[in-house]
């Protein structure tokens, strides 16, 4: 599995994982982990039930989570990437749409934010363009650079 942990040391200490289809996936399925191995920027897991290589093909492009109560704690002012699914972005005094995935670039987070006007729309999320997540009312406030949105 392709590691998108901060912390990929936390994995082994780690009793089962849930495969999904999706990190919104009402029924993830469990699964326990035998053993993990770290092959450069990759993991390797051997999980229960899964013998041959035939049967890891058809767990291909599951998503890999955890309980909530498997990750490491957080700093006062963290989140965890997950958690800003479903939010409401409002850009500018518009509501743009709903977060449906954080794509990690390296330089810096992507948002992607499906709504009903826009469509799905690329956002860059950094110190630039957040101004405010506030999770109690499920909104995140940004500024757009020049020319994100096509003409209204």
């Amino acid at each position: 599995m392709r590691v998108l942990t901060d912390d990929p040391e936390n994995l082994t200490q780690l009793d089962s994982v849930y495969l999904a289809e999706s990190p919104n996936d009402a029924a993830p399925r469990q699964y326990e982990m035998k053993g993990l191995r770290f092959n450069k920027k990759y993991v390797l897991l051997h999980l229960e039930g899964c013998r041959s290589r035939n049967d890891a093909e058809t767990l291909r492009d599951k998503k890999v989570l955890i309980r909530n109560d498997q990750a490491p704690p957080l700093e006062d002012g963290e989140y965890y990437l997950s958690e800003l699914i479903g939010l409401q972005v409002v850009a500018d005094d518009m509501e743009i749409g709903l977060v449906k995935e954080v794509l990690q670039t390296g330089a810096n987070d992507v948002y992607v934010v499906d709504g009903v006007e826009y469509g799905e729309v690329l956002i860059p999320a950094h110190d630039e363009t957040i101004l405010s997540i506030d999770f109690d009312s499920g909104v995140i406030i940004m500024t757009l650079p020049e020319g994100l949105l096509p003409p209204r």
